[in-house]
């Protein structure tokens, strides 16, 4: 069956499982590089929660490489759907080779501005929070920003191809560069004690991995065929590609923003807690708030993975004017991201401490590990609420919606994600960091239930 018909008249929960469930894997995979390292490191004797603590402090920093990526590839990606979906191939063509260009000029420049901004960065995030953490940050960030241009094209190319209709590969891709980081992390952590470098060197040899395995894919693409032609900038071309993808950007980058404010209210209220303001202590609050994101970013995994595997599949759907099967698939999405979000609440809730075991608690003090099972029942009291509003951004996405859809991700993250985190800790101290992720999704509920049922109207 070609795929025009086949994304035309299959059955929606066929299509979506085919498309969601690699789409699922490949993002889980490329979430378990960061938390690969940091599992590795919280179980070094000679690294633990400082080198935890650096870890997330370099975290933001990589996602905004993620950001910019995501943006060229899922912008892309919407506008080869809709764009096959109304038979035009030249438009698809040319996108593919511009979103090609455009990721590699872009990670070069990122890996540039960062090697030329070390410290000032570290800084910015964080980083300061103790000299053991400063130290750690610098060594680790070194490393994985000369993956960045690596790193950036593969994670922009993975929607590329699977708008080309091979999910498969793109996850197998995926796959195999996390298979190399999590061979190598325990090889130069604990083998070599090559320490924050070892962690840094494992992930950029995966990221090396993924990207190489791309470049052959794009010579031989399915949908279209790329020429020398389609490498050719067009500024034409980039308009139509960015505003689609700009969602994608802005709900990470505003991520990046809320990161920030939380590590810096965590170093600065820390510093006024009467455990935490002790120096052996105090890198703690840092370290047990980047490991419940690091889980949060697991389920977020799953949940874009299922809205961004549909991208295809709605692209087509409405530029074909197939309504009907967009609502039905939009139901279909809502109540399977809502089951995700209450199955990782209730592992949040019941199992704080095994999840804390995971990351070297065993090598803490008693002081970490409270401080964990606290963070991890009030950070992700609110993970239903959580899902189903990345699932409404993504799709408002995919049906070409991208100002609702952006001005929705804008409030949830700059809003609400900064401003709570620069307010609530100003009443309840290091606790306000806490509150400040449940507070943020419980309110952008309300908008996103709104949006939903507008959307529905629409497509009625």
């Amino acid at each position: 069956m070609e795929k025009s018909n086949y994304l035309a008249e299959e059955r929606v929960g066929t299509l979506m499982r085919k498309y969601a469930v690699p789409c699922i894997i490949s993002l889980l995979v490329a979430a378990l590089y960061n938390i690969v390292d940091q599992i590795f490191i919280a179980n070094a004797d000679y690294l633990g929660s400082y080198g935890n603590a650096a870890n997330t402090v370099v975290f933001p920093l990589t996602v905004i490489a993620l950001a910019i990526a995501v943006m060229i590839g899922d912008g892309c990606c919407a506008f080869v759907s809709l764009s096959l979906g109304r038979q035009d191939k030249a438009a698809a063509e040319k996108s593919i080779g511009n979103s090609v260009v455009l990721s590699v000029i872009s990670g070069i420049a990122l890996c540039a501005v960062y090697l030329l901004l070390r410290d000032p960065l570290v800084t910015a995030f964080g980083g300061t929070v103790n000299a053991e953490t400063f130290k750690y940050s610098k060594e680790y960030f070194f490393c994985i920003t000369l993956g960045i241009p690596f790193y950036m094209f593969g994670q922009a190319m993975n929607p590329v191809i699977r708008s080309d209709g091979s999910p498969k590969f793109a996850m197998v891709s995926t796959l195999a560069g996390a298979v190399i980081n999590i061979i190598l992390d325990p090889v130069f952590i604990f083998i070599f004690r090559w320490g924050m470098t070892g962690a840094a060197a494992a992930t950029v040899a995966g990221q090396i991995v993924t990207a190489a395995l791309a470049v052959p894919y794009l010579v031989h693409t399915k949908s279209v065929k790329l020429t020398r032609r389609s490498f050719k900038l067009s500024a034409r071309v980039i308009a139509k590609i960015i505003p689609l993808g700009i969602c994608s950007f802005l709900s990470q980058i505003s991520l990046v923003a809320a990161m920030a404010a939380i590590n810096n209210m965590i170093r600065k209220y820390g510093a006024l807690d009467e455990i935490f303001s002790q120096p052996q202590y105090a890198q703690i609050p840092m370290a047990v708030v980047g490991i419940v994101m690091k889980f949060f970013q697991i389920v977020i995994s799953i949940v874009v993975g299922m809205a961004a595997g549909c991208i295809p599949i709605v692209g087509f759907n409405m530029g074909a004017g197939e309504n009907a099967r967009v609502k039905k698939l939009f139901t279909m999405l809502l109540v399977c991201e809502a089951a995700v979000g209450a199955a990782a609440l209730l592992i949040a809730e019941l199992c704080p401490r095994q999840l804390i075991a995971v990351f070297g608690a065993a090598n803490e003090s008693a002081y970490y590990t409270d401080f964990a099972v606290k963070s991890f029942r009030i950070y992700l009291c609110m993970m239903i609420f959580a899902c189903v509003n990345k699932a409404a951004f993504i799709f408002l996405q995919a049906m070409g919606r991208a100002a609702a859809s952006t001005m929705l991700s804008m409030v949830r993250e700059i809003v609400f994600g900064v401003g709570f985190a620069l307010i609530l800790p100003a009443y309840f101290g290091l606790d306000g960091v806490l509150y400040s992720m449940p507070v943020s999704d419980a309110l952008t509920f309300i908008m996103s239930a709104a949006v939903i049922i507008m959307t529905y109207r629409r497509l009625s």
